[in-house]
C-alpha cells in the first residue's frame, strides 16, 4: 500500500500542472480597487470573486484538457 502511495506522488511531482489561485486573489483585490474607485467596496469584491473563479475553472479546464 505504502509504495502505491509514493508511486502516486511521483506522479504527481511530474506532471506540470498550472495554479488558478493566482488568478482568484488578484481579481478579488482588483474588484475592491474597482469598488472603491465607484464607492462600493463589497460589490467590487464580489464581482472579482467571479471573474476569478472563472478565469481559475478556465484554467483548470484548458489543463485537464492538455493533461490527455
Amino acid at each position: 500500500m505504502r509504495a502505491l502511495v509514493c508511486q502516486s506522488r511521483a506522479d504527481m511531482a511530474s506532471k506540470s500542472t498550472k495554479a488558478g489561485g493566482c488568478f482568484l486573489s488578484i481579481c478579488i483585490l482588483g474588484g475592491f480597487a474597482v469598488g472603491l474607485a465607484i464607492r462600493d467596496p463589497m460589490k467590487g469584491v464580489l464581482i472579482g470573486t467571479g471573474v476569478g473563479v472563472l478565469l481559475a475553472l478556465l484554467l483548470w479546464l484548458i489543463d485537464r484538457k492538455r493533461e490527455n
